[in-house]
């Protein structure tokens, strides 16, 4: 069983900044790949950024220059520092993983954590 646990959604000002974390639990082998993802109000789930264990990241267009996603190996914990956020910033966003569990590969979700961005 894995767990992933998202923090850090939150109320915000156009421009302003925020972080979002998660950790995943649980019977892990490995984990190749860690990311977010937000979904928007009647929009479909979308790649935020995402992140493998060796460092290569990709950024969906939308946010590079504002975000940067980071990753702890050994805390098996993803970061998602969002900076100069917009309205259109607004959504849940969920954390994925990519990951080894009991010699199986697994694609985990956490339950998502709301971002609004607004005046």
């Amino acid at each position: 069983q894995v767990q992933l646990v998202e923090s850090g959604g939150s109320l915000v000002q156009p421009g302003g900044s925020l972080r979002l974390s998660c950790a995943a639990s649980g019977s892990i082998n490995s984990i190749y790949r860690m990311g977010w993802y937000r979904q928007a109000p009647g929009k479909q789930r979308e790649l935020v950024a995402h992140i493998t264990s060796g460092g290569i990241t990709n950024y969906a267009d939308s946010v590079k220059g504002r975000f940067t996603i980071s990753r702890e190996n050994a805390k098996n914990t993803v970061y998602l520092q969002m900076n100069s956020l917009k309205p259109e910033d607004t959504a849940v966003y969920y954390c994925n993983a990519h990951l080894v569990s009991m010699n199986r590969p697994y694609d985990y979700w956490g339950q998502g954590t709301l971002v609004t961005v607004s005046s």
